[in-house]
Protein backbone atom coordinates (compact mmCIF):
# COMPACT_ATOMS: atom_id res chain seq x y z
CA UNK A 1 0.00 0.00 0.00
CA UNK A 2 1.76 3.75 -0.62
CA UNK A 3 0.53 4.73 2.53
CA UNK A 4 2.91 2.31 4.80
CA UNK A 5 6.06 1.63 5.86
CA UNK A 6 7.22 -1.96 4.83
CA UNK A 7 10.61 -4.02 5.33
CA UNK A 8 13.30 -3.04 3.34
CA UNK A 9 13.74 -6.24 2.20
CA UNK A 10 16.55 -8.05 0.65
CA UNK A 11 19.50 -5.63 -0.11
CA UNK A 12 21.44 -5.76 -3.29
CA UNK A 13 24.17 -3.79 -4.96
CA UNK A 14 23.74 -0.39 -6.34
CA UNK A 15 24.63 -1.92 -9.78
CA UNK A 16 21.65 -4.12 -8.72
CA UNK A 17 19.67 -1.29 -8.08
CA UNK A 18 21.03 0.50 -11.48
CA UNK A 19 19.26 -2.15 -13.64
CA UNK A 20 15.80 -2.40 -11.54
CA UNK A 21 15.25 1.10 -12.11
CA UNK A 22 16.21 0.65 -15.79
CA UNK A 23 13.15 -2.59 -16.12
CA UNK A 24 10.85 -0.12 -14.30
CA UNK A 25 11.25 2.67 -16.13
CA UNK A 26 11.15 1.30 -19.93
CA UNK A 27 8.07 -0.37 -20.07
CA UNK A 28 4.71 0.07 -21.67
CA UNK A 29 4.93 3.74 -22.56
CA UNK A 30 8.36 3.33 -25.04
CA UNK A 31 6.07 0.65 -27.22
CA UNK A 32 3.99 4.18 -27.69
CA UNK A 33 6.74 6.47 -28.22
CA UNK A 34 7.83 5.77 -31.85
CA UNK A 35 4.74 7.10 -33.06
CA UNK A 36 4.24 9.74 -30.78
CA UNK A 37 7.73 10.84 -32.21
CA UNK A 38 7.11 10.75 -35.87
CA UNK A 39 3.39 12.33 -35.30
CA UNK A 40 5.29 14.92 -33.76
CA UNK A 41 8.39 15.67 -35.90
CA UNK A 42 12.23 14.15 -34.70
CA UNK A 43 14.01 17.53 -33.82
CA UNK A 44 10.77 18.73 -31.44
CA UNK A 45 10.94 15.17 -30.07
CA UNK A 46 14.22 14.66 -29.35
CA UNK A 47 14.48 18.16 -27.56
CA UNK A 48 11.64 17.44 -25.31
CA UNK A 49 12.29 13.35 -24.92
CA UNK A 50 16.01 15.10 -23.36
CA UNK A 51 14.07 17.86 -21.20
CA UNK A 52 11.52 15.77 -19.68
CA UNK A 53 14.17 13.31 -18.81
CA UNK A 54 16.43 15.95 -17.15
CA UNK A 55 12.82 16.83 -15.03
CA UNK A 56 12.13 13.36 -14.09
CA UNK A 57 15.83 13.03 -12.88
CA UNK A 58 15.26 16.48 -10.95
CA UNK A 59 12.08 15.31 -9.33
CA UNK A 60 13.66 11.65 -8.74
CA UNK A 61 16.51 13.20 -6.73
CA UNK A 62 13.56 15.20 -4.91
CA UNK A 63 11.59 12.65 -4.02
CA UNK A 64 15.17 10.85 -2.33
CA UNK A 65 15.89 13.50 -0.41
CA UNK A 66 11.96 13.75 1.13
CA UNK A 67 13.08 9.90 2.01
CA UNK A 68 15.62 10.49 4.06
CA UNK A 69 14.51 13.37 5.44
CA UNK A 70 11.33 10.82 6.27
CA UNK A 71 14.12 8.32 7.84
CA UNK A 72 15.67 11.19 9.86
CA UNK A 73 12.21 12.27 11.29
CA UNK A 74 11.55 8.48 12.35
CA UNK A 75 14.91 7.15 13.65
CA UNK A 76 14.52 10.50 15.90
CA UNK A 77 11.43 9.95 17.36
CA UNK A 78 12.57 6.37 18.23
CA UNK A 79 15.59 7.79 19.17
CA UNK A 80 12.90 10.10 21.60
CA UNK A 81 11.58 7.09 22.73
CA UNK A 82 14.11 5.47 24.01
CA UNK A 83 14.96 7.92 25.60
CA UNK A 84 11.55 8.46 27.58
CA UNK A 85 12.23 4.36 28.61
CA UNK A 86 14.99 4.59 30.20
CA UNK A 87 13.98 7.86 32.02
CA UNK A 88 11.19 5.92 32.91
CA UNK A 89 13.38 2.91 34.48
CA UNK A 90 15.06 5.36 36.01
CA UNK A 91 12.82 7.21 37.93
CA UNK A 92 12.48 4.28 40.94
CA UNK A 93 16.23 4.47 41.68
CA UNK A 94 17.10 6.72 44.62
CA UNK A 95 17.20 10.39 44.83
CA UNK A 96 21.15 10.32 44.44
CA UNK A 97 20.76 7.93 42.44
CA UNK A 98 19.30 10.02 40.30
CA UNK A 99 21.02 13.08 40.21
CA UNK A 100 24.03 11.02 39.30
CA UNK A 101 22.49 9.00 36.59
CA UNK A 102 21.02 12.55 35.01
CA UNK A 103 24.68 13.88 35.13
CA UNK A 104 26.27 11.16 33.50
CA UNK A 105 23.29 11.05 30.29
CA UNK A 106 23.32 14.47 30.34
CA UNK A 107 27.49 14.70 29.68
CA UNK A 108 27.37 11.50 27.58
CA UNK A 109 24.08 12.49 25.46
CA UNK A 110 24.91 16.20 25.44
CA UNK A 111 27.42 16.40 22.55
CA UNK A 112 25.90 13.31 20.28
CA UNK A 113 22.54 14.82 20.38
CA UNK A 114 24.32 18.33 19.26
CA UNK A 115 26.09 16.72 16.33
CA UNK A 116 23.28 15.21 15.17
CA UNK A 117 21.48 18.03 14.94
CA UNK A 118 23.76 19.50 12.83
CA UNK A 119 23.28 16.33 10.21
CA UNK A 120 24.99 13.16 11.04
CA UNK A 121 25.71 11.04 8.49
CA UNK A 122 23.74 8.41 9.94
CA UNK A 123 20.37 10.08 11.09
CA UNK A 124 19.36 10.87 7.03
CA UNK A 125 20.60 7.53 5.81
CA UNK A 126 17.46 5.73 4.02
CA UNK A 127 17.25 2.59 6.16
CA UNK A 128 13.34 2.31 6.35
CA UNK A 129 11.26 2.00 3.37
CA UNK A 130 8.55 4.77 3.73
CA UNK A 131 6.29 4.78 0.98
CA UNK A 132 4.98 8.35 -0.94
CA UNK A 133 1.52 7.73 0.92
CA UNK A 134 3.21 7.70 4.11
CA UNK A 135 5.56 10.86 3.35
CA UNK A 136 2.69 12.34 2.31
CA UNK A 137 1.00 11.86 5.32
CA UNK A 138 4.18 12.86 7.20
CA UNK A 139 4.66 16.24 5.63
CA UNK A 140 1.11 17.64 4.12
CA UNK A 141 -1.55 18.75 5.87
CA UNK A 142 -5.09 17.04 5.58
CA UNK A 143 -5.96 18.50 2.35
CA UNK A 144 -2.53 17.65 0.90
CA UNK A 145 -3.07 14.08 1.86
CA UNK A 146 -6.20 13.25 0.23
CA UNK A 147 -5.25 15.30 -2.76
CA UNK A 148 -2.06 13.06 -3.32
CA UNK A 149 -4.35 10.00 -2.70
CA UNK A 150 -6.73 11.64 -5.45
CA UNK A 151 -3.74 11.65 -7.64
CA UNK A 152 -2.14 8.60 -7.67
CA UNK A 153 -5.75 6.91 -7.68
CA UNK A 154 -6.39 8.63 -11.51
CA UNK A 155 -2.80 7.64 -12.60
CA UNK A 156 -3.16 3.67 -11.50
CA UNK A 157 -6.63 4.29 -13.05
CA UNK A 158 -5.28 5.19 -16.49
CA UNK A 159 -2.81 2.42 -15.54
CA UNK A 160 -5.09 -0.25 -15.69
CA UNK A 161 -7.19 1.23 -18.41
CA UNK A 162 -3.92 1.33 -20.74
CA UNK A 163 -3.05 -2.30 -20.11
CA UNK A 164 -7.29 -3.52 -20.26
CA UNK A 165 -7.05 -1.70 -23.51
CA UNK A 166 -3.24 -2.94 -24.74
CA UNK A 167 -4.11 -7.07 -24.13
CA UNK A 168 -7.25 -7.16 -26.30
CA UNK A 169 -6.05 -4.97 -28.96
CA UNK A 170 -2.51 -6.81 -29.67
CA UNK A 171 -4.98 -9.88 -29.65
CA UNK A 172 -7.01 -8.46 -31.90
CA UNK A 173 -4.51 -6.93 -34.25
CA UNK A 174 -2.54 -10.31 -34.17
CA UNK A 175 -6.08 -12.58 -35.02
CA UNK A 176 -7.92 -10.47 -37.21
CA UNK A 177 -5.16 -9.92 -39.95
CA UNK A 178 -3.35 -13.27 -39.77
CA UNK A 179 -6.82 -15.07 -40.80
CA UNK A 180 -5.66 -17.64 -43.76
CA UNK A 181 -2.53 -14.93 -44.49
CA UNK A 182 0.35 -16.42 -42.19
CA UNK A 183 2.75 -13.60 -43.10
CA UNK A 184 -0.24 -10.85 -41.14
CA UNK A 185 -0.88 -7.51 -41.85
CA UNK A 186 1.20 -5.67 -44.79
CA UNK A 187 3.11 -2.58 -44.69
CA UNK A 188 0.63 -0.48 -46.62
CA UNK A 189 -2.52 -2.04 -45.40
CA UNK A 190 -5.39 -0.07 -43.14
CA UNK A 191 -8.07 -1.85 -41.04
CA UNK A 192 -10.96 -0.08 -39.41
CA UNK A 193 -12.88 -1.07 -36.72
CA UNK A 194 -15.82 -2.14 -38.82
CA UNK A 195 -13.70 -4.30 -41.12
CA UNK A 196 -14.76 -8.25 -40.88
CA UNK A 197 -12.51 -10.46 -38.72
CA UNK A 198 -14.18 -13.75 -38.52
CA UNK A 199 -16.71 -14.02 -40.77
CA UNK A 200 -20.03 -11.77 -39.53
CA UNK A 201 -17.82 -10.58 -36.42
CA UNK A 202 -15.91 -7.25 -36.70
CA UNK A 203 -12.47 -6.02 -35.49
CA UNK A 204 -14.17 -3.97 -32.84
CA UNK A 205 -16.16 -6.90 -31.29
CA UNK A 206 -13.12 -8.84 -31.83
CA UNK A 207 -11.74 -6.64 -29.21
CA UNK A 208 -14.35 -6.64 -26.94
CA UNK A 209 -14.83 -10.31 -26.81
CA UNK A 210 -11.02 -10.31 -25.71
CA UNK A 211 -11.72 -7.45 -23.04
CA UNK A 212 -14.10 -9.31 -21.21
CA UNK A 213 -12.04 -12.45 -21.51
CA UNK A 214 -9.19 -10.57 -20.00
CA UNK A 215 -11.45 -9.56 -17.79
CA UNK A 216 -13.13 -12.55 -16.63
CA UNK A 217 -9.34 -14.08 -16.39
CA UNK A 218 -7.61 -11.14 -14.64
CA UNK A 219 -10.58 -9.21 -12.98
CA UNK A 220 -10.47 -11.67 -9.98
CA UNK A 221 -7.32 -11.35 -8.49
CA UNK A 222 -8.38 -8.26 -7.63
CA UNK A 223 -10.73 -9.55 -5.09
CA UNK A 224 -7.59 -11.27 -3.68
CA UNK A 225 -4.16 -10.43 -2.74
CA UNK A 226 -1.31 -11.15 -5.11
CA UNK A 227 2.50 -10.71 -5.09
CA UNK A 228 5.19 -10.24 -7.53
CA UNK A 229 7.19 -12.94 -7.67
CA UNK A 230 11.16 -13.17 -8.30
CA UNK A 231 10.68 -15.68 -11.37
CA UNK A 232 7.92 -14.11 -12.38
CA UNK A 233 9.87 -10.78 -12.95
CA UNK A 234 12.95 -12.38 -14.34
CA UNK A 235 10.39 -14.07 -16.82
CA UNK A 236 8.85 -10.66 -17.98
CA UNK A 237 11.97 -8.66 -17.84
CA UNK A 238 14.02 -11.21 -20.15
CA UNK A 239 10.97 -11.45 -23.13
CA UNK A 240 11.20 -7.74 -22.22
CA UNK A 241 14.41 -7.47 -23.87
CA UNK A 242 14.51 -10.04 -26.08
CA UNK A 243 11.75 -8.40 -27.82
CA UNK A 244 13.64 -4.60 -27.62
CA UNK A 245 16.89 -6.15 -29.18
CA UNK A 246 15.26 -8.16 -31.67
CA UNK A 247 13.11 -5.15 -33.25
CA UNK A 248 15.67 -2.36 -33.04
CA UNK A 249 17.62 -4.80 -34.92
CA UNK A 250 15.31 -5.61 -37.58
CA UNK A 251 14.63 -1.74 -37.83
CA UNK A 252 18.49 -0.88 -38.69
CA UNK A 253 18.84 -4.13 -40.73
CA UNK A 254 16.02 -2.30 -42.65
CA UNK A 255 17.64 0.93 -43.03
CA UNK A 256 20.70 0.03 -43.47
CA UNK A 257 19.45 -2.17 -46.56
CA UNK A 258 18.16 0.59 -47.80
CA UNK A 259 14.53 -0.14 -47.23
CA UNK A 260 13.95 2.28 -44.44
CA UNK A 261 10.44 4.30 -45.76
CA UNK A 262 10.55 7.01 -42.97
CA UNK A 263 10.72 10.45 -43.54
CA UNK A 264 9.60 12.12 -39.70
CA UNK A 265 9.07 15.73 -40.20
CA UNK A 266 11.51 17.89 -38.44
CA UNK A 267 8.74 19.49 -36.11
CA UNK A 268 4.91 19.31 -36.19
CA UNK A 269 3.71 21.31 -33.48
CA UNK A 270 0.10 19.75 -33.50
CA UNK A 271 1.54 15.83 -32.03
CA UNK A 272 3.64 17.50 -29.55
CA UNK A 273 0.53 17.03 -26.73
CA UNK A 274 0.59 13.00 -27.23
CA UNK A 275 4.08 12.72 -27.31
CA UNK A 276 4.56 15.04 -24.17
CA UNK A 277 2.20 12.85 -22.22
CA UNK A 278 3.92 9.49 -23.56
CA UNK A 279 7.31 11.04 -22.64
CA UNK A 280 6.14 11.82 -19.05
CA UNK A 281 4.76 8.39 -18.86
CA UNK A 282 7.63 6.96 -19.77
CA UNK A 283 9.74 8.75 -17.02
CA UNK A 284 7.51 7.78 -14.56
CA UNK A 285 9.29 6.04 -11.33
CA UNK A 286 8.85 8.26 -8.37
CA UNK A 287 5.67 6.67 -7.29
CA UNK A 288 8.36 2.92 -6.83
CA UNK A 289 11.64 5.02 -5.97
CA UNK A 290 11.15 3.90 -2.06
CA UNK A 291 10.95 0.45 -3.26
CA UNK A 292 13.58 0.08 -5.40
CA UNK A 293 16.30 2.74 -3.71
CA UNK A 294 15.60 1.58 0.19
CA UNK A 295 17.17 -1.85 -0.62
CA UNK A 296 20.29 -0.66 -1.80
CA UNK A 297 23.38 -1.77 0.03
CA UNK A 298 25.72 1.27 -0.29
CA UNK A 299 24.37 4.62 -1.04
CA UNK A 300 26.81 7.06 -1.40
CA UNK A 301 26.97 7.49 -5.18
CA UNK A 302 23.21 6.97 -5.32
CA UNK A 303 22.83 10.54 -7.21
CA UNK A 304 25.37 9.81 -9.62
CA UNK A 305 23.95 5.89 -10.57
CA UNK A 306 20.66 8.10 -10.67
CA UNK A 307 22.00 9.95 -13.21
CA UNK A 308 23.60 7.48 -14.85
CA UNK A 309 20.56 5.22 -15.43
CA UNK A 310 18.85 8.55 -17.00
CA UNK A 311 21.43 8.55 -19.38
CA UNK A 312 21.48 4.93 -20.40
CA UNK A 313 17.60 5.28 -20.65
CA UNK A 314 17.47 8.43 -22.91
CA UNK A 315 19.90 6.55 -25.44
CA UNK A 316 17.41 4.01 -25.36
CA UNK A 317 14.27 5.18 -25.94
CA UNK A 318 16.16 7.68 -28.84
CA UNK A 319 17.54 4.49 -30.24
CA UNK A 320 14.19 2.77 -30.06
CA UNK A 321 12.36 6.00 -31.43
CA UNK A 322 14.61 6.96 -34.34
CA UNK A 323 14.99 3.39 -35.77
CA UNK A 324 11.37 3.08 -35.70
CA UNK A 325 10.90 6.52 -37.40
CA UNK A 326 13.12 5.88 -40.02
CA UNK A 327 12.05 2.33 -40.70
CA UNK A 328 8.68 2.97 -41.09
CA UNK A 329 6.42 5.19 -42.72
CA UNK A 330 5.09 7.75 -40.27
CA UNK A 331 1.00 6.34 -41.08
CA UNK A 332 1.99 3.31 -40.83
CA UNK A 333 3.28 2.99 -37.33
CA UNK A 334 0.78 1.48 -34.65
CA UNK A 335 -0.15 2.36 -31.56
CA UNK A 336 1.54 -0.52 -30.51
CA UNK A 337 5.06 -0.60 -32.08
CA UNK A 338 5.55 -4.10 -31.89
CA UNK A 339 2.54 -5.14 -34.20
CA UNK A 340 4.45 -3.34 -37.31
CA UNK A 341 6.53 -6.24 -37.18
CA UNK A 342 3.27 -8.35 -38.08
CA UNK A 343 4.18 -8.82 -41.98
CA UNK A 344 6.51 -11.08 -43.79
CA UNK A 345 8.48 -8.24 -45.62
CA UNK A 346 9.96 -7.10 -42.29
CA UNK A 347 10.03 -10.41 -40.31
CA UNK A 348 10.63 -13.46 -42.12
CA UNK A 349 10.07 -16.24 -39.31
CA UNK A 350 6.30 -16.73 -38.37
CA UNK A 351 7.70 -17.27 -34.58
CA UNK A 352 9.43 -14.52 -34.34
CA UNK A 353 6.57 -12.70 -35.92
CA UNK A 354 3.89 -13.94 -33.57
CA UNK A 355 6.53 -13.45 -30.73
CA UNK A 356 6.53 -9.77 -30.79
CA UNK A 357 2.97 -9.13 -31.87
CA UNK A 358 1.94 -11.11 -28.44
CA UNK A 359 4.66 -9.44 -26.09
CA UNK A 360 2.13 -7.17 -25.03
CA UNK A 361 -0.22 -9.33 -24.13
CA UNK A 362 2.76 -11.75 -21.90
CA UNK A 363 4.20 -9.14 -20.06
CA UNK A 364 1.02 -6.73 -19.90
CA UNK A 365 -1.00 -9.64 -18.01
CA UNK A 366 1.12 -10.08 -15.11
CA UNK A 367 1.39 -6.32 -13.89
CA UNK A 368 -2.64 -6.24 -14.63
CA UNK A 369 -3.38 -7.63 -10.86
CA UNK A 370 -0.37 -6.29 -9.05
CA UNK A 371 -1.76 -2.96 -10.04
CA UNK A 372 -5.03 -3.30 -10.02
CA UNK A 373 -4.18 -4.32 -6.00
CA UNK A 374 -2.37 -1.07 -5.81
CA UNK A 375 -5.11 1.29 -6.49
CA UNK A 376 -7.59 -0.82 -4.33
CA UNK A 377 -5.42 -0.60 -1.11
CA UNK A 378 -5.25 2.91 -2.09
CA UNK A 379 -8.81 3.37 -2.49
CA UNK A 380 -8.82 1.81 1.51
CA UNK A 381 -6.43 4.22 2.84
CA UNK A 382 -7.88 6.72 1.45
CA UNK A 383 -11.20 6.23 3.26
CA UNK A 384 -9.46 4.63 6.24
CA UNK A 385 -10.50 6.19 9.37
CA UNK A 386 -8.16 5.57 12.70
CA UNK A 387 -9.53 2.55 14.75
CA UNK A 388 -11.98 1.82 12.02
CA UNK A 389 -12.57 -1.28 9.70
CA UNK A 390 -14.28 -1.58 6.76
CA UNK A 391 -17.76 -4.56 6.80
CA UNK A 392 -16.82 -7.59 4.61
CA UNK A 393 -18.76 -6.59 1.63
CA UNK A 394 -17.35 -3.01 1.40
CA UNK A 395 -13.88 -4.55 1.60
CA UNK A 396 -14.10 -7.50 -0.27
CA UNK A 397 -16.61 -6.86 -3.17
CA UNK A 398 -17.63 -2.49 -3.37
CA UNK A 399 -13.28 -1.85 -3.20
CA UNK A 400 -12.63 -4.06 -5.62
CA UNK A 401 -15.11 -3.57 -8.04
CA UNK A 402 -14.88 0.30 -8.19
CA UNK A 403 -11.31 -0.96 -9.11
CA UNK A 404 -11.93 -2.67 -11.87
CA UNK A 405 -14.74 -1.67 -13.75
CA UNK A 406 -14.04 2.14 -14.46
CA UNK A 407 -10.45 1.06 -16.23
CA UNK A 408 -12.48 -2.12 -17.94
CA UNK A 409 -15.56 0.60 -19.46
CA UNK A 410 -13.23 3.11 -21.10
CA UNK A 411 -11.27 0.34 -22.95
CA UNK A 412 -14.53 -1.04 -23.90
CA UNK A 413 -15.42 2.39 -25.40
CA UNK A 414 -11.76 3.00 -27.00
CA UNK A 415 -8.44 1.16 -27.68
CA UNK A 416 -6.70 4.40 -28.86
CA UNK A 417 -3.37 3.96 -26.92
CA UNK A 418 -1.96 6.60 -27.83
CA UNK A 419 -4.40 8.92 -26.28
CA UNK A 420 -4.54 7.02 -23.26
CA UNK A 421 -1.15 7.00 -22.46
CA UNK A 422 -1.14 10.91 -23.29
CA UNK A 423 -4.30 11.97 -21.15
CA UNK A 424 -2.48 9.06 -18.38
CA UNK A 425 1.02 10.68 -18.45
CA UNK A 426 -0.22 14.49 -19.04
CA UNK A 427 -2.59 14.90 -16.26
CA UNK A 428 -2.34 12.33 -13.27
CA UNK A 429 1.38 11.82 -14.12
CA UNK A 430 2.38 15.14 -14.17
CA UNK A 431 1.07 15.24 -10.79
CA UNK A 432 2.95 11.90 -9.70
CA UNK A 433 6.36 13.19 -11.14
CA UNK A 434 6.29 16.87 -10.81
CA UNK A 435 4.02 18.54 -8.43
CA UNK A 436 3.46 15.78 -5.88
CA UNK A 437 8.01 15.25 -5.38
CA UNK A 438 8.11 19.50 -5.38
CA UNK A 439 5.92 19.90 -2.52
CA UNK A 440 7.18 17.01 -0.84
CA UNK A 441 10.81 18.01 -1.15
CA UNK A 442 9.53 21.34 0.26
CA UNK A 443 7.88 20.45 3.32
CA UNK A 444 10.55 18.29 4.22
CA UNK A 445 13.29 20.79 3.75
CA UNK A 446 10.93 23.07 6.28
CA UNK A 447 10.64 19.96 8.79
CA UNK A 448 14.16 19.46 8.86
CA UNK A 449 15.22 22.87 9.83
CA UNK A 450 12.63 22.74 12.84
CA UNK A 451 13.24 19.48 13.69
CA UNK A 452 17.37 19.72 13.37
CA UNK A 453 18.14 23.44 13.82
CA UNK A 454 19.05 25.55 10.74
CA UNK A 455 22.04 24.82 8.18
CA UNK A 456 20.89 20.94 8.79
CA UNK A 457 22.33 19.23 5.75
CA UNK A 458 21.12 16.04 4.75
CA UNK A 459 23.76 13.47 3.01
CA UNK A 460 20.95 12.40 0.06
CA UNK A 461 20.47 16.75 -0.18
CA UNK A 462 19.00 16.79 -4.12
CA UNK A 463 21.96 18.59 -6.34
CA UNK A 464 18.87 21.42 -6.90
CA UNK A 465 18.96 22.44 -3.27
CA UNK A 466 17.89 25.63 -4.26
CA UNK A 467 14.71 26.71 -4.09
CA UNK A 468 14.07 28.31 -7.38
CA UNK A 469 13.99 24.39 -8.81
CA UNK A 470 10.97 23.68 -6.69
CA UNK A 471 9.49 26.93 -8.09
CA UNK A 472 10.65 25.83 -11.46
CA UNK A 473 9.19 22.53 -11.71
CA UNK A 474 5.97 23.87 -10.02
CA UNK A 475 5.72 26.17 -13.12
CA UNK A 476 6.75 23.90 -15.61
CA UNK A 477 3.59 21.21 -14.22
CA UNK A 478 1.36 23.48 -14.34
CA UNK A 479 2.47 25.29 -17.96
CA UNK A 480 1.89 21.38 -18.62
CA UNK A 481 -1.52 21.49 -17.47
CA UNK A 482 -2.75 24.83 -19.38
CA UNK A 483 -0.73 23.49 -22.33
CA UNK A 484 -2.50 19.96 -22.78
CA UNK A 485 -5.84 21.40 -21.85
CA UNK A 486 -5.90 23.95 -24.16
CA UNK A 487 -4.66 22.06 -27.29
CA UNK A 488 -7.48 19.37 -26.12
CA UNK A 489 -9.92 22.35 -26.34
CA UNK A 490 -9.12 23.96 -29.29
CA UNK A 491 -8.53 20.31 -30.96
CA UNK A 492 -12.35 19.66 -30.04
CA UNK A 493 -13.08 23.14 -31.52
CA UNK A 494 -11.63 21.73 -34.68
CA UNK A 495 -13.54 19.08 -34.98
Amino acid sequence: MAGEITETGELYSPYVGLVYMFNLIVGTGALTMPKAFASAGWLVSLVLLVFLGFMSFVTTTFVMEAMAAANAQLRWKRMENHQEEDDDSSSTASDSDSLLQDNYERAEKRPILSVQRRGSPNLFEITDRVELGQMASMFFNKVGVNLFYFCIIIYLYGDLAIYAAAVPFSLMQVSCTTGNDSCGVEADTRYNDTDLCWGPLRRVDAYRIYLAVFTLLLGPFTFFDVQKTKYLQILTSLMRWIAFAIMIVLALVRIGRGHGEGHPPLADLSGVRNLFGVCVYSFMCQHSLPSLITPVSSKRHLTRLVFLDYVLILAFYGLLSFTAIFCFRGDSLLDMYTLNFASCDIVGVAAVRFFLGLFPVFTISTNFPIIAVTLRNNWKTLFHREGGTYPWVVDRVVFPTITLVPPVLVAFCTHDLESLVGITGAYAGTGIQYVVPAFLVYHCRKDTQLAFGPGTVSKHRSPFHHTFWVGFVLLWAFSCFFFVTANIVLSEAKL
